[in-house]
């Protein structure tokens, strides 16, 4: 079973939040300590939409209660004097994530795993973060999930440095070492692991001796070139010749007497500025019609509807990326199904970040042990993520699953 204070109207796709403050009380979370808000209640009251896990368990599941607190940034605050076009945005981001995540609840409920979900609406903002940290509800959750925001997590988890259960960062990238919390798992892969991802890549199946580093000369370039760098250092004992060159106005030159005619030359390409891509990966493409062209970009080039896909794959462009979706899954077609049934809408990837995670977390509390001894032990390829958990001492948990990927017939492919 699965017990929520309140349970979610059916929305229709524009998320229509008026109707959200009515079905969702949010204050206390707690119906002993307060009475739940009041409920609109639908005329049929539909049962939970059920996705069979294709997994047996190994046990007989135990017969307990796991309790699961959710902050997330609703900002329900907000409905009197009305939302901001960026303060919709997150609310819509919680209302997905809220949805997809009680999916992935109620979808493990069939194998007799028992849940209390609790709902806080951080408000997006870090003082409301900050206090909902001493709510004693939330402290003694086996599972805290939130809130998403780095600056919010910060606030939150600097109150709770000895919590025992673990505080999952469902969406944000941010370094641990920025929120410093041994409890802290991190969903999200940081840049620097798909730094290590191309590295691994570029100096093992690739086996570049040299890489030629194009900057842009914007600072924030920086960051991940130093991650790539320190990566190819300890994976080749720095073995790898590093050639760096800021590029202005697509010019070469400097580097010509320094390719091979007949082996790959290997470029890094940090840059996200996107008149610097244009320009650079043009000039880059008239270079390969003489010398062997392989290009590493940063992670998010695949966003970016300006770069073309046949130069890229001219140019054996390889991106990493750690949260793609394969649509013709069987497992995929499932969700999307019971997802639109449910809620009359379609998902969003925040929805289907919230059902992996649900899934991957809910079948960790179920078990015997705790999350903290079955973490780094329990691998998860969800629709959206996938997931290997790494500790780090001090703080926590950090999920290293990266993929590469490549172009191959104009999209992008893995190759590893």
């Amino acid at each position: 079973m699965i017990s929520v204070q309140n349970h979610l109207l059916q929305l229709s796709g524009n998320k229509w939040l008026w109707l959200f403050l009515l079905t969702v009380g949010l204050g206390a979370c707690s119906p002993k300590v307060q009475p739940p808000a009041p409920v609109v209640k639908t005329e049929t009251e539909k049962k939970p939409e059920i996705i069979k896990d294709t997994t047996k368990p190994v046990a007989q599941p135990p017969a307990k209660t796991s309790v699961v607190s959710l902050i997330l940034p609703f900002a329900l605050n907000n409905l009197n004097t009305g939302y901001s076009s960026a303060g919709l945005a997150q609310a819509n981001i919680a209302i997905d994530f809220y949805q997809g995540f009680k999916l992935g609840l109620d979808s493990l409920t069939s194998y007799g795993y028992n849940y209390e979900l609790h709902v806080f609406d951080s408000q997006g903002q870090t003082s409301q973060s900050h206090a909902l940290a001493y709510n004693s509800q939330i402290r003694v959750s086996d599972l805290i999930v939130g809130p998403i925001f780095p600056e919010d997590m910060k606030a939150f988890a600097s109150v709770l440095p000895s919590q025992r259960n673990p505080i999952v960062s469902p969406l944000s990238a941010a370094e641990p070492s920025t929120i410093k919390n041994q409890n802290l798992i991190t969903v999200t892969p940081p840049l620097q692991y798909h730094a290590v991802a191309s590295a691994k890549y570029a100096t093992g199946k690739i086996g570049a001796k040299r890489i030629f580093i194009l900057n842009s000369g914007y600072s924030a370039d920086k960051e991940y070139t130093n991650y790539f760098k320190r990566a190819v250092d300890s994976l080749t004992r720095k073995g790898v010749q590093f050639t760096e060159l800021t590029v202005s106005k697509g010019n070469l030159t400097a580097i010509l007497p320094k390719l091979s005619a007949t082996g790959q030359n290997v470029f890094f390409i940090p840059a996200t500025n996107q008149q610097f891509l244009l320009v650079t990966l043009k000039a880059l493409d008239d270079l390969s019609l003489k010398y062997p062209v392989t290009v590493f970009g940063h992670p998010n080039w695949e966003k970016f509807t300006f770069l073309k896909a046949d130069q890229l794959q001219r140019l054996k462009t390889h991106i990493t990326n750690s949260d793609r979706i394969n649509y013709k899954a069987v497992a995929t077609v499932t969700f999307m199904k019971a997802y639109r049934k449910k809620y009359q809408a379609e998902p969003s990837e925040y929805a289907i970040k919230g059902f992996d995670q649900a899934m991957y977390f809910g079948k960790l509390l179920a078990g015997n042990t705790t999350v903290r001894m079955e973490i780094e032990k329990t691998g998860y390829t969800g629709i959206h993520n996938k997931f290997k958990f790494k500790w780090l001492p001090g703080l926590g948990w950090v999920n290293t699953s990266v993929d590469v990927l490549t172009y191959a017939n104009y999209e992008l492919k893995r190759v590893e």
